[in-house]
């Protein structure tokens, strides 16, 4: 979170944001009540594979996009190198 940021959807914000943490509980459900049955703590069944996504995402606080850290770096970069 030390680069500079960009909205890439309204293209004006780029001094606030929201930053949501993404935190994973690996869960076994019943398919038929939705009730959960297990709750994976490290011991994860090897059919059953660990989230990989990012640690956070951020939200653009003028227009609400939420997408990965990299797009918002990606529109600074690119409007910078366009002035």
């Amino acid at each position: 979170m030390s680069h500079p940021y960009l909205c890439p959807n309204c293209k004006t914000n780029r001094s606030r944001f929201n930053i949501i943490q993404q935190v994973s509980k690996s869960i076994k459900m019943d398919a038929q009540t939705g009730n959960v049955m297990e709750v994976y703590q490290e011991d994860i069944p090897p059919f059953h594979l660990p989230y990989g996504g990012p640690a956070y995402r951020v939200q653009c606080a003028a227009c609400s996009i939420i997408e990965d850290e990299e797009q918002f770096i990606k529109a600074a970069k690119n409007y910078t190198t366009m002035r």
